[in-house]
């Protein structure tokens, strides 16, 4: 149903090798996250291949896909290209290859801050760009470990890593994420 190789083809023209490279663990990470938890891999696949499609490209050309799409953006969204470059690459992923499947599009959209009520695709594609063989930063270990053992406890972890990081850089936190943490919290954790 879905054309991989085409997508992969597309992409590899667009990225760096780092950010080509990533795009394709984070592919295999949220595949196998799919199968683990219930979900399908091929659209799991597609989503991780294409989050970061639009990652390094221009502000104008991120702007003028999320346009012919019709995406509303949030304020956070029309900040930077931290937050831009989801919008723009489920608009991406919506124009130039006709993907209308809303799992994927949400799956893509929200994987740097999530969002609450994220559906089981949204939750899978965040936690595999987290966890992607690639990464290897502080924690990064401890995430796999809580994601293999439970998707709660890897979306708890992850999100709180997030929130700690941004506010010891003393950078504006993302309201999406905020929700998410509660979100989590309410509906996974509160007794």
């Amino acid at each position: 149903m879905y054309n991989i190789d085409e997508y992969s083809r597309v992409i590899r023209e667009r990225l760096s090798d780092y950010r080509f490279y990533h795009s394709l663990c984070v592919a295999e990470s949220a595949k196998a996250l799919a199968k683990k938890y219930g979900a399908d891999t091929e659209k799991a696949e597609v989503a991780g291949l294409l989050h970061d499609s639009m990652k390094e490209a221009s502000r104008e050309e991120q702007l003028s896909y999320i346009e012919k799409a019709g995406i509303q953006m949030t304020p956070f969204e029309k900040k930077g290209k931290k937050f831009l470059h989801q919008v723009s690459g489920a608009a991406f992923a919506k124009v130039y290859f006709g993907i209308d499947d809303e799992e994927i599009l949400g799956a893509i959209r929200y994987h740097t801050t999530g969002r609450a009520n994220m559906t089981l695709m949204e939750e899978i594609v965040y936690l595999a760009d987290f966890i992607s063989a690639d990464r290897d930063y502080d924690d990064v270990d401890i995430m796999r470990a809580r994601t293999e053992s439970s998707k709660e406890e890897g979306l708890l972890y992850c999100t709180k890593y997030t929130i700690t990081s941004v506010v010891a850089k003393g950078k504006v936190l993302n309201t999406d994420t905020v929700e998410t943490y509660n979100w989590i919290l309410d509906k996974y954790f509160s007794k």
